[in-house]
């Protein structure tokens, strides 16, 4: 006598549920209740893509768990920036591995720099975590001398912190002049260079003592950086010089 159909179907079903089952039980469980306090180590998963990470940590027998989502610039967006606990720790079977993702680093909004003094716009920037790239000049009966004209990122636009934003700024209405370069904190050689590649012409030098530079540092000049002198002018520097006279506790 040949079963009915629907009876065999059902055969067919409960083996497939009993096989499910079975490797279930087989794969997962047991394996879960083996492992019962016993101890495992923590895999290394910084810098890991969040979802590759919570595959390692789950074949290691740990739970995986996202805490916060933080800006980071060492490491991209979606990328883990931390653990908790740290690799290498040794902790029982399902234990739960904090991560924190990185959001990827923080963007600066640029300012607006037309308009404001070149000390100005280099502050601005500095201010925010940005800051003053290649200065050009050019002549102009609008602007005031050294007053920024135009920026090469314009107002608005995210950038990375860290990023130079070039400016164009006003050498006045006179074509004969040209800006004084800033040489304060380069030495005494680095600076007559950077003058005489300007045009200009290291002027009278006069020696300070300072212990807090080393010997032969310009901290100071005149005229200052951003003036408009006539090519071939001098530029007077004020030149470290250390001491040589030695101090004693007890001396009076």
């Amino acid at each position: 006598m040949v079963r009915p159909l629907p009876f065999l179907k059902r055969s067919l079903a409960l083996l497939a549920v009993f096989i499910v089952l079975f490797f279930l039980f087989d794969d997962i469980i047991m394996p879960r209740y083996v492992q019962q306090g016993e101890t495992t180590y923590v895999p290394d998963v910084v810098g890991m893509e969040t979802e590759a990470a919570l595959r390692v940590l789950e074949g290691a027998g740990l739970e995986g768990k996202e805490a916060e989502i933080r800006p980071d610039k060492t490491y991209p967006e979606g990328a883990v920036a931390m653990q908790i606990p740290p690799a290498g720790s040794e902790v029982k079977f399902g234990r739960g591995v904090y991560l924190t993702v990185s959001g990827g680093e923080t963007l600066v909004r640029v300012p607006a720099l037309r308009g404001r003094s070149v000390r100005d716009a280099t502050l601005a920037l500095e201010q925010i975590g940005l800051e003053i790239g290649e200065i050009t000049y050019q002549i102009s009966t609008r602007f005031p001398e050294n007053t920024v004209i135009d920026q090469s990122i314009a107002e608005g636009t995210n950038v990375k912190g860290g990023s130079a934003v070039n400016v164009t700024a006003s050498q006045g209405v006179s074509a004969g002049r040209i800006p004084v370069p800033d040489v304060t904190r380069k030495s005494m050689t680095e600076a007559e260079r950077i003058l005489l590649q300007s045009g200009l012409t290291p002027g009278a030098i006069t020696y300070q003592v300072n212990n807090d530079f080393l010997p032969n540092t310009v901290i100071d000049q005149f005229p200052r950086s951003g003036a408009f002198i006539a090519r071939g002018e001098p530029v007077q520097l004020f030149v470290t010089q250390r001491s040589d006279r030695q101090e004693t506790p007890f001396e009076n």
